[in-house]
């Protein structure tokens, strides 16, 4: 017996490491992972404790921070795994889309977003002023001044600032 139950951690801590390294679908991931645990011919078809649902859900939210996370980090826009500010709005609906479907709290992410997107704002207007380079930013800014809001921001005294450096059309990526 100690057999399979040694056995059913390791499918489950496989699963949940799965989820935790997803990607950019933390979501699907952690769907794939209930399907295959629970409910898949191919899987062991176990019931999961509310303790497991929740490490898998913590899976996708601690993935959902690192993405969202990722590209509000200034340092990070000349590195591969940069996807730029309209990448971290995407995430950052889908993070929220998830928590509501799973009824969990975004407040801990949403502050996370907030302080980093505020950094991000401040150092991207001080680095275009001192070393006149084009903008990094690639959303309109009423994509921007929106992401702001849902993450109670205000932009106050930097608001003319940043719509100059924004693209004067809304990205046209949804997905």
């Amino acid at each position: 017996m100690e057999t399979v139950n040694s056995s059913l951690e390791e499918i489950f801590e496989n699963e949940w490491y799965l989820v935790r390294y997803s990607g950019e679908t933390p979501e699907i991931a952690f769907n794939a992972a209930m399907y295959y645990l629970t409910r898949s011919r191919q899987g062991p078809g176990i019931t999961l404790e509310e303790e497991q649902v929740e490490l898998l859900r913590s899976a996708a939210v601690d993935r959902y921070t690192e993405i969202i996370v990722r590209d509000l980090i200034h340092e990070n826009h000349n590195t591969s795994v940069y996807r730029g500010l309209s990448r971290s709005i995407i995430n950052y609906h889908r993070f929220h889309a998830f928590c509501q479907r799973q009824d969990m709290s975004i407040l801990a992410v949403k502050n996370k977003a907030a302080q980093a997107l505020q950094l991000f704002i401040e150092r991207e207007l001080q680095e275009t002023d001192e070393n006149a380079r084009p903008s990094i930013i690639d959303c309109s800014y009423q994509e921007l001044a929106g992401y702001a809001e849902e993450l109670g921001l205000v932009f106050n005294n930097n608001l003319a600032a940043i719509a100059a450096r924004c693209p004067a059309v809304q990205s046209n990526e949804t997905a």
